[in-house]
């Protein structure tokens, strides 16, 4: 007798073929559908970095508790910063500036060149000379005894109608990939005048080269009376990568000290061309300067943490480092923004984006004509980046 045997099911073998080949198929759609998609929708960016605020945006002071850090009660100063009453030293403040031309074919077509400063607005050639000169009312509050010189090149049509200040065209290439360079030429070329003028030790006149973009909140002629035994003085921070900053220099008005100035700016200028052409645009200076001190005085890298200043040998010259926290203080998204500002501050550098605070913070200042305050409003609101 035969057994019989339950019959198995057969695969239904065409569904699973359709299935197999079905799958690449809806891939290669979906692939299809992303490469059509329109680029702006794929690289959207989060909707927080969409639109950059246009205006302040106050957040909390840093260093709140420390007695030598300024305190703030919203935009009033608790521990108030005054002027010196004392008449300072005769010092002349330079800076290199010039203009660069807006493309005519796009003008007006990109609103984002476009600025907006309380009832002020700026294009780029505007508020960089709305900079210049709000660079130049804060030497005349702060110290009214002193005068200012531009630096320029004799080609710009930069012009200044502002008490004492004056332009010095000095011949060289200042366009923007060259200008760091340039700098350190104007400046060689600056003080070789100034050596010819020159003609007593007691009737000296002083140099402070900076940044345009800076605002000097305290008389800084004390440094050449407090401290007598320097050529040049550098301002330093504890930044392995930058330890110098190229945004405050000052020189002694005597003929040695600008014979050495001189003498230290062509070993720049020297490190420069032959190491760090590459970083002409923006961070040559400081890199070929710190060269230059690290080859003379190495010791005083292992200073640089301690926010001191002292003094040291380079080259034959005698130069005078400032911790940069007092004198090239820069607001919070960069040096000391976790500490607060000191009470003893004497100059604010706006570097980079924070080149609009330092419009607002002379606009706040110019209608309340309190410095101490108007610190504490740099202080809350230099956390903000805008687009400058």
């Amino acid at each position: 007798m035969a057994i019989s045997r339950p019959r198995s099911r057969a695969v239904p073998l065409i569904p699973l073929l359709l299935l197999i080949l079905l799958v690449p198929l809806i891939y290669s759609v979906s692939r299809l559908r992303l490469s059509w998609a329109p680029e702006r929708e794929l690289s959207m960016p989060p909707p927080a970095l969409l639109k950059r605020p246009d205006r302040l945006v106050l957040g909390p002071a840093a260093g709140q508790g420390r007695p030598d850090r300024l305190q703030c009660q919203g935009l009033k100063a608790v521990n108030k910063i005054s002027l010196s009453s004392q008449p300072g030293e005769h010092v002349s403040f330079v800076s290199v500036f010039t203009t660069y031309s807006s493309d005519p074919a796009g003008a007006g077509k990109r609103s984002s060149d476009v600025v907006t400063v309380g009832k002020h607005f700026y294009s780029k050639e505007e508020r960089s000379m709305a900079i210049l000169n709000t660079f130049i009312r804060f030497i005349q509050v702060s110290m009214p005894r002193s005068d200012v010189i531009i630096l320029t090149d004799p080609k710009s049509k930069l012009s200044i109608n502002q008490g004492k200040a004056s332009i010095l065209p000095i011949e060289g290439n200042y366009s923007r990939g060259n200008l760091m360079l340039q700098r350190i030429k104007s400046y060689i070329a600056f003080l070789e005048l100034k050596l010819e003028e020159v003609d007593c030790v007691n009737c000296a006149r002083h140099f402070v080269f900076t940044d345009s973009d800076m605002a000097v909140v305290e008389d800084l002629g004390h440094i050449f009376t407090s401290y007598p035994n320097w050529h040049l003085a550098l301002t330093f921070r504890n930044n392995k990568g930058q330890p110098l900053n190229s945004g405050f220099i000052a020189v002694r008005g005597a003929r040695d000290g600008i014979s050495k100035a001189i003498e230290f700016f062509n070993e720049v200028l020297k490190a420069y061309n032959l190491k760090y052409m590459k970083a002409s645009r923006m961070l040559g200076d400081q890199l070929a300067l710190a060269w230059v001190v690290k080859s003379y005085l190495s010791s005083a890298f292992g200073k640089f943490s301690r926010h001191e200043t002292f003094t040291g040998e380079v080259n034959g010259a005698s130069v005078l480092f400032l911790p940069c926290e007092v004198y090239n203080w820069t607001p919070p998204e960069g040096a000391g923004q976790f500490h607060g500002m000191p009470l003893d501050v004497k100059v604010v550098h706006f570097k980079g984006s924070r080149k609009r605070l330092m419009l607002e913070a002379w606009d706040f200042y110019n209608s309340t004509s309190q410095l101490s305050d108007m610190l504490c409003l740099i202080l809350k609101s230099g956390r903000t980046k805008y687009d400058f």
